[in-house]
């Protein structure tokens, strides 16, 4: 939350800048053709997505890449909404008491939103590196299915074309060793799949709850902002009732500060009610380290060979 409880700087602008004011920032979200989001570029990449590397990993490949997608996405509507807490504010500074007081208050609060969609992106690629590690353990297994069935090509073409050849009994010793240690990464594989995409999927609820109950929180405590704006109507010539809803507004942004601030999933308001009875389930325990890829594939926009 905004400590100073206010989007407005402390100092007085100039007499230049009042006849000047400086226009609003810019909205607008990069139309280039070929570079920025909605690019040519990014097109074909999303397109594209997973088409290389491993072939197991593939699939999970895209998955990652797309997600990384919306992180972007997210990243442009918190600059966006920070933007217009502060155009907010600016707006109705030169209004009413009221107006001027609740504006900047009401911007605090929009702040706070994009503060919060911050903090989710944060949780989100917490979510991404988690479905990394299991992209990571499908490349490590994609070599042993590929060698295995080297050998039972090598195995068939040897039979076919000369069936009396001593290749093949070493070969078939090798296809042996090479289906054990496949077996053995294919079991791995099986369990931390399990694990990890449970482990994944928690990561990312958990952050849709607390972002869909903190927004909910903030929402309310804008409506009380809003209570306190006078809107009953004046005939011309009449004075509006002096403003006095300093204190008031300010303590309803320390309230929602608190409220932020003693939220827990524990205390979560919404609860999910399910028609059938499941087994109660335990949260998963947090990985000290979470495993990188080394070079990341959406960090390289070039494929490697």
């Amino acid at each position: 939350m905004n400590r100073t409880y206010s989007m407005r700087s402390s100092r007085v602008p100039t007499q230049a800048e009042l006849q000047n004011p400086l226009p609003p920032k810019s909205s607008t979200v990069n139309k280039n053709k070929f570079f920025g989001g909605n690019s040519l570029s990014t097109s074909i990449r999303s397109k594209t997505a997973g088409s290389l590397g491993p072939e197991l990993a593939r699939k999970l490949n895209s998955l990652i890449k797309l997600e990384r997608g919306v992180e972007k996405s997210w990243e442009l509507v918190v600059a966006e909404k920070r933007d217009s807490a502060s155009q907010l504010s600016n707006w109705g500074e030169s209004g009413d008491d009221d107006i001027s007081d609740i504006s900047d208050k009401l911007g605090v609060l929009i702040y706070e939103l994009a503060e919060l969609d911050d903090q989710f992106i944060d949780k989100y690629d917490q979510y991404r590196l988690t479905l990394k590690s299991i992209r990571n353990l499908e490349a490590s297994v994609q070599p042993s299915r590929d060698r295995k069935q080297k050998i039972a090509d090598q195995i068939a073409h040897l039979r076919y074309k000369q069936p009396d050849s001593t290749k093949i009994a070493v070969l078939e010793q090798e296809l042996v060793r090479a289906e054990a240690e496949s077996l053995v990464a294919e079991a791995q594989l099986s369990n931390i799949t399990r694990e990890k995409l449970k482990a994944a999927y928690f990561y990312l609820f958990d952050a849709y709850k607390e972002l869909a109950e903190k927004n909910a929180l903030i929402a309310g405590y804008g409506k009380a902002l809003l209570e306190l704006l006078d809107i009953n109507p004046v005939v011309p010539g009449e004075q509006r009732p002096n403003y006095d809803g300093y204190d008031a507004s300010r303590q309803i942004i320390m309230d929602c500060e608190q409220a932020l601030d003693a939220w827990t999933l524990d205390s979560a308001i919404v609860k999910p009610t399910l028609s059938m009875h499941y087994g109660e389930y335990e949260e998963p325990e947090e990985d000290e380290e979470e495993e990188e890829v080394e070079g990341d594939d959406e960090d390289a926009e070039k494929p490697t060979a």
